[in-house]
């Protein structure tokens, strides 16, 4: 099933023709539960990873800062049963509805289990082929065609630590059925849930605090934005910046490309550690597929038959992830090499 994003109220561009060389093109990922295989673009899903290469592992140091200790199969585990539970009918409280086998599980889980030792294996985050993000395509190796996303579960310090590898599909003969999987993550909302993607390209403006002088003026002026007549919400008429930051500029959600999304802090530069040269976006991992004041955003499809959610999740979280406390955790790498360390940031 494709995802299709409505049409922008009006052609900012046009408004404001200023922002026409700005116009970027951005790949929304739109993450939605499934059974992905390792030859799938997906989150959360199998890796297409060589039998013959060492899995990746992080070294630490690895603090404990959650409730409970669970490993990856007792949260997706707990997570199986409680979809269970909120989808069959019984009393109040929701206990009430468990089987005596679950309530054992749940049991067992809220047990805990002991806290690991050494280095820990790290988790898949996201597969992306070139085939269905014609634009994702690494710095000086035209030849491959597939980025790899994993972290540690662990906060590094204030969220995971993320890696990036990049290879062509065709060179990998056999492939790892059974890779490592963390003895234990800090927090169960840092393992994804397996998704599907339906990518859709779409037309992104830069946030309007990295735009010039001039033009973040020319924003505030609500009489500029009354030209525009109907198409603009009235609410907005005390900061009409706002208009522009939540309806045309930054699509919210998973995505690949685009502009740096800026709210938690004002921009920074993100600068290669090693050659100097501005970093670019490249992923997007996203709380939440749209904010609460984002609903413009939602997709035509979900609108008239909303996908099912992990319970207990806020709206539009389809992965079961939530980064730093519901913000996004943003990848930039170098524009000029693929092996240059890449830039992590929360906003």
């Amino acid at each position: 099933m494709s995802r299709t994003t409505p049409p922008r109220p009006l052609e900012v561009a046009e408004l404001f023709p200023q922002l026409a060389p700005l116009e970027r093109t951005a790949t929304r990922l739109h993450p939605r539960p499934g059974s992905p295989t390792p030859h799938d673009s997906s989150v959360g899903g199998p890796l297409l990873w060589p039998a013959d290469e060492p899995w990746p592992h992080c070294e630490g140091p690895h603090k404990w800062g959650g409730n409970e200790i669970l490993s990856p199969q007792d949260v997706r585990e707990r997570r199986r049963i409680r979809a269970l539970v909120a989808n069959r009918p019984g009393g109040d409280p929701p206990v009430t509805r468990y089987t005596p086998e679950e309530l054992a599980i749940e049991e067992r889980i809220n047990a805990g289990r002991p806290w690991p030792d050494g280095p820990i294996a790290m988790l898949p985050v996201a597969q992306l082929y070139v085939r269905d993000v014609p634009s994702l395509r690494p710095p000086g190796q035209s030849e491959a065609d597939l980025l790899q996303v994993l972290w540690c579960p662990f906060d590094h310090p204030a969220h995971p630590r993320t890696a990036l590898f990049w290879r062509t599909e065709a060179t990998v003969a056999d492939v790892l059925e059974a890779p490592p999987e963390p003895p234990a993550v800090q927090f169960s909302a840092y393992v994804p849930e397996p998704c599907l993607l339906t990518p859709e390209q779409v037309t992104e403006y830069p946030n309007h605090m990295e735009l010039s002088e001039e033009l973040q003026q020319q924003l505030e002026d609500w009489s500029r934005w009354q030209a525009a007549g109907a198409a603009v919400d009235n609410s907005y008429e005390v900061a009409p910046e706002e208009f522009y930051t939540d309806v045309l500029s930054l699509a919210p959600g998973w995505k690949i490309g685009g502009w740096t999304r800026w709210g938690l802090t004002d921009p920074v530069p993100r600068a290669c550690s090693v050659c100097g040269a501005e970093a670019k976006p490249l992923l997007t991992i996203a709380t939440t597929e749209w904010a609460a004041d984002g609903e413009s955003w939602i997709p035509e499809e979900d609108q008239a038959d909303p996908p099912r959610q992990l319970p207990g999740t806020p709206p539009g979280n389809f992965t079961g992830l939530e980064v730093a406390r519901g913000y996004d955790l943003q990848l930039h790498t170098c524009p000029v090499a693929a092996n240059h360390p890449h830039i992590e940031l929360i906003q």
